[in-house]
């Protein structure tokens, strides 16, 4: 862990470097060889129809540059979102999407002081939809010496920088829950979801997990959860019955609308309901008097800005976390379904599709998941 520690200093203590593409001076005598793709978007609309893919020769590394081949990129409900232009943050355009993702350094420059060829590293700066990231040396976070992961593991460091700090943070930032207290979370089959489930377990809090359709409860149950309703009117009435009637301390809502509404009306005295997504597009209505006679606190929570505000000490502890649980194939998330750069229309087409069970994931360089020995 010391280790460890030592590299996210290194890589964090100037925030998320923005990542570097070539644009127009690249040269096909560049380290890596052939053509690489990218995914880009220009106007904002539907994901399907804005993103293309776009090809571009290996570029030159400058000053203090490394190159690094896509591993693993997961696309995260947010990425969708920004691209149909309903997201916090307008993206600038032209824009290449990504938000986080697993890669190899495959090539440094004299100036670099801590990354090496072979080294396995999260990418910090965005546009990850690609073959290859060139940036300086801030914009990844080195990963400890962890000689022959398996694809499974490194697909999974791929999704760590949002949805399972997410899952921490909401867990911990607004709530000090003890051992055997009950938290109730719609969405509970989201990546963010399972998450939720497997940190609670291992600290002995007790989970309702509320989601919209049959068949998900077994799946569910098996990644730690103690109780599995489906959404309906009488939710709050089925919430009271699954807890015996103990107190609810901690709602997590993804969903808003009519769910947002009825997890609020399950809480128990000074409880707390987190905001943490949209899916259902719809506002919530928030009875006034809930707020009033029960002490309920409202919340809303936003991962970007966290990264914005948070001290390197609070990233530290928090990468230090989630890193070795998923290192260790502790903590895990499902994956749907793999896709190349160049199928990246199919791939946010099936993204945004309901019924799906698990993150899809872009793999632009499959068969560099294998073990590898740094």
């Amino acid at each position: 862990m010391k280790y460890f520690s030592i590299m996210i200093t290194l890589a964090m203590g100037l925030g998320s470097a923005a990542s570097s593409y070539a644009d127009g001076h690249s040269d096909p005598s560049g380290a890596a060889s052939g053509m690489l793709k990218y995914t880009e978007f220009n106007q904002i609309g539907n994901p399907a129809d804005v993103l293309y893919v776009k090809e571009e020769a290996p570029q030159v590394l400058k000053s203090g540059e490394v190159r690094v081949s896509v591993l693993a990129a997961p696309i995260n409900p947010s990425n969708l979102l920004q691209i149909a232009g309903q997201y916090g943050v307008e993206a600038v355009l032209p824009a290449k999407p990504g938000s986080e993702g697993v890669g190899r350094v495959v090539e440094v420059t004299a100036e670099t002081s801590y990354l090496q060829v072979g080294q396995l590293v999260l990418i910090l700066g965005g546009g990850t939809w690609r073959d290859e990231v060139v940036a300086q040396e801030a914009g990844f976070l080195p990963l400890p010496n962890m000689d022959g992961l398996g694809p499974e593991v490194i697909e999974q460091l791929g999704m760590s920088a949002v949805n399972p700090i997410t899952a921490l943070l909401m867990l911990t930032t607004f709530v000090d829950l003890d051992e055997g207290q009950w938290i109730v979370q719609s969405a509970a089959n989201s990546a963010v979801g399972g998450y939720v489930i497997q940190l609670a377990k291992q600290r002995g809090i007790k989970t309702v997990n509320v989601v919209r359709r049959e068949g998900l409860a077994e799946e569910l149950m098996a990644k730690g959860a103690d109780v599995v309703l489906i959404d309906g009117p009488d939710l709050a009435e089925q919430i009271t019955r699954a807890t015996g009637n103990e107190p609810v301390a901690l709602a997590l809502d993804a969903v808003g609308g009519d769910t947002y509404t009825r997890l609020t009306n399950s809480l128990g005295y000074g409880g707390t309901i987190v905001a943490y997504g949209m899916l259902s597009g719809k506002p919530a209505t928030l009875n006034t008097g809930m707020t009033i006679f029960k002490d309920i606190r409202n919340r809303g929570f936003w991962l970007q800005k966290w990264y914005e505000t948070a001290t390197l000490e609070e990233k530290q502890a928090v990468f230090g976390k989630i890193i070795p649980l998923i290192a260790a194939g502790v903590l895990k998330a499902d994956i749907d379904s793999r896709f190349a750069v160049g199928d990246i229309k199919a791939a946010v087409t099936r993204a945004a599709q309901g019924g799906r069970n698990g993150k899809v994931l872009i793999v632009p360089n499959l068969e560099s998941l294998r073990p590898h020995t740094q």
